[in-house]
């Protein structure tokens, strides 16, 4: 019987040198090194998390200002919008349902009972003028008649500010959510101040993807930039049918805030990721791509906003981040980054029959003008009952029990 064993030959070069050094270089040194020790001064701005301007924990804030009925599912308020400065306040508007019961599911919906917690909403705003406390101030967007984009609910807005007027883009309805997935385009709405009145447009900006491509049903989560002097528009949209679901982000740029919008050719640019979160920072555009797809819980950039790279991995990342970006609508050369925003916890009291969200109040450091060492901790110790929260199914402990013991027993 004839054995064939492989050998890996090592460099004669790599063979002699010396073992690395015990101070981790800032620099990349000059010797061979394994892919990994490649990578980490490759692939991000610092081989250590704490001098990594892309890197940062995120700390919570509950808000004060906002009332949920008492947690029964009849009001939710989530997926806010990026925060506004203007005239001395704080702005964001985000998606608000007021309902008689909480979500019923596609099958049982109506009219006036919603198949699901951002269906039957409108686009609400509040105002504050420190970030932790908010005063609301009411409907922004309402639902138009039927057939008009979004008779059945407007929902996950963002604002641009752009040439003296505001402009809000938002998913549009035109059926319940669940109907056959979560299908919708995007329209605008458009004011002289923030304050409104808002005048929808009325019309679809960034059209849904033609039969048989990535975006065919759904374009979620409009999120407009100004870079180069264009209006871009970073949206998710969904693979596949329920429950394969794969979520991706694209982008749509325009000359005008009315469109046309034209889709990038190399659309999807991230792979990963739920609503859209982005901010300017240097030359190029930051991403936060949280939950769903092998890229979560990463900061990515793209120095050409297009091509992303992974940045930095975190954890306990915000769920529908939306920041105060200071240079959203400037078209800089030279983004600050973010130290705070807004972001939402669905289903707040974790019981399926009274779901309903609320807004929260994340903080972080991904600035340039900001160090913040408690943010750029990479250990984070969470108490045990955070870990016990994620327990095993039923069916989970059932097949396990089943099982009897032995080799193979897993």
């Amino acid at each position: 019987m004839l054995f064939v064993v492989s050998v890996s030959c090592t460099d004669k070069k790599t063979e002699k040198q010396d073992g690395f050094p015990f101070i981790l270089p800032e620099e990349k040194p000059e010797r061979e090194m394994s892919a990994a020790m490649e990578r980490i001064y490759t692939d991000y701005s610092a081989p250590q998390p704490q001098n990594n301007e892309l890197f940062s924990q995120f700390k919570y804030t509950e808000l004060k200002g906002f009332d949920y009925n008492g947690y029964d599912g009849t009001i939710t308020r989530r997926d806010p919008s990026k925060v506004l400065f203007h005239d001395g306040k704080y702005y964001i508007w985000y998606t608000y349902r007021n309902t008689p019961t909480p979500p019923q599911g596609a099958e049982n919906c109506n009219d006036t009972i919603p198949s699901s917690d951002w269906d039957l909403s409108e686009i609400w705003y509040a105002t504050s003028t420190d970030g932790f406390n908010w005063e609301e101030q009411g409907v922004a967007v309402k639902r138009p008649e039927k057939p008009l984009v979004g008779w059945r609910s407007v929902t996950t807005t963002d604002v641009l500010k752009w040439k003296g007027k505001f402009y809000l883009y938002y998913q549009g309805f035109m059926e319940a959510s669940g109907k056959r997935g979560d299908d919708c385009p995007v329209t605008v709405s458009y004011a002289d101040s923030p304050d409104g009145p808002w005048v929808p447009h009325n019309e679809i900006v960034i059209p849904n993807g033609d039969k048989g491509e990535w975006d065919q049903y759904s374009i979620h989560d409009p999120y407009p930039l100004v870079h180069d002097g264009k209006i871009y528009i970073y949206y998710k949209s969904d693979f596949g049918e329920k429950s394969h679901l794969v979520r991706m982000q694209g982008l749509a740029i325009a000359d005008n805030p009315l469109g046309p919008f034209k889709k990038h050719p190399l659309n999807p640019l991230i792979t990963s990721g739920h609503e859209t979160s982005l901010f300017p920072f240097k030359e190029g555009v930051a991403a936060l791509v949280y939950k769903d797809g092998p890229e979560h819980n990463t900061i990515q950039y793209a120095e050409d906003w297009v091509n992303f790279e992974i940045a930095s991995i975190t954890e306990l990342m915000p769920y529908a981040a939306a920041p105060f970006v200071p240079d959203a609508f400037n078209d800089t050369k030279d983004g600050r980054g973010i130290t705070w925003g807004m972001a939402h916890f669905i289903n707040a009291t974790g019981d399926w029959s009274r779901f309903c969200s609320k807004l929260v109040r994340f903080d972080c450091d991904l600035s340039q003008d900001v160090h913040d060492p408690e943010m750029k901790q990479h250990r984070v110790n969470y108490r045990p009952d955070v870990y016990y929260r994620q327990g095993l199914s039923q069916k989970q402990r059932k097949r396990i029990f089943e099982r009897k013991p032995g080799p193979a027993f897993q």
